[in-house]
């Protein structure tokens, strides 16, 4: 029976490609237990998992090299004291190793913004959405030379947004589009609040009307992650906004005028007349 409240059973990050599955199997025994214990030395874990020290040592040499682990010192303790010679050599989770359990950033982030949209509607959302996507303004603008993009040329300023982007974690690069001049596309090949945008779209919103601002140009987002799309793309027109021009007057306006002159005069040619016949 599984109670409210009680965890679900946590992955393991995913074995690099081309290991064998009995081999990933191990790998993921090895890497949860470091996961719930701390770091452990080769012995400790062949112990455990009944396993020889060279089997053992095969998956955490493997492990290391994929970046999951690091070599640490064991911590000595008064119950266990360090003996002599050279201490034996444990394996502990690398922030990358540990990225791969998961969080439940996502789920938090989630309730928040439902219970933000509860209490103060529609417009809380958007205006959380409007200061987290200025908030990556300042980000980006922090990346960007100002003399520099200022006089860039709009694809090179969509070059230097897509690598302030990269920097921010979007894995984004730049392509043209349509003819030659006309315009680029943002590719973000990676959108860190994905989850959360599926169900609140205002993030995707305001965040493109920030990329606007930083390029002082049209844009338009074409695809989204959080909509089921593989890429995040923004397209960005290189066409310098006209500006608006005064009006002449029109050759209509001018015979409309002059018709409606001409009318008032006859009709008051008319009521003359009939005033005469009168008389």
């Amino acid at each position: 029976m599984k109670f409210a409240g009680s965890a679900a059973p946590t992955p393991v990050p995913a074995p690099a490609a081309g290991v064998d599955p009995g081999e990933g199997r191990t790998r993921d025994a090895v890497t949860r237990l470091v996961q719930e214990s701390g770091p452990l030395t080769a012995a400790a874990l062949a112990e455990r998992l009944r396993l020889s020290a060279a089997a053992v040592r095969r998956h955490l040499d493997a492990l290391v090299a994929d970046g999951i682990f690091v070599e640490v010192q064991p911590r000595a303790s008064s119950l266990r004291p360090r003996g002599r010679g050279r201490p034996a050599r444990a394996y502990a989770l690398t922030d990358a190793g540990r990225a791969g359990f998961g969080h439940a950033y996502d789920d938090l982030a989630s309730t928040a913004l439902r219970y933000l949209r509860d209490t103060g509607g529609e417009a809380a959302v958007v205006a959380f959405a409007e200061h987290r996507a200025s908030t990556l303004v300042a980000r980006i603008g922090a990346q960007i030379t100002e003399p520099e993009f200022a006089e860039a040329d709009p694809r090179d300023k969509a070059g230097l947004v897509a690598a302030a982007l990269t920097a921010e974690g979007y894995a984004a690069k730049v392509t043209p589009a349509g003819n030659a001049g006309q315009g680029s596309q943002i590719c973000q090949h990676h959108c860190p609040v994905a989850h959360v945008a599926a169900e609140f779209p205002q993030l995707c919103e305001a965040e493109t009307r920030a990329l606007a601002s930083v390029l002082g140009a049209n844009v338009q987002r074409l695809a989204t992650i959080a909509h089921g799309d593989g890429v995040c793309t923004t397209h960005v027109s290189h066409a310098i906004p006209m500006p608006t021009a005064t009006r002449p007057p029109t050759t209509t306006s001018s015979t409309t005028t002059a018709r409606s002159t001409s009318s008032t005069t006859t009709v008051s040619k008319t009521e003359r007349h009939i005033d005469d016949h009168s008389s």
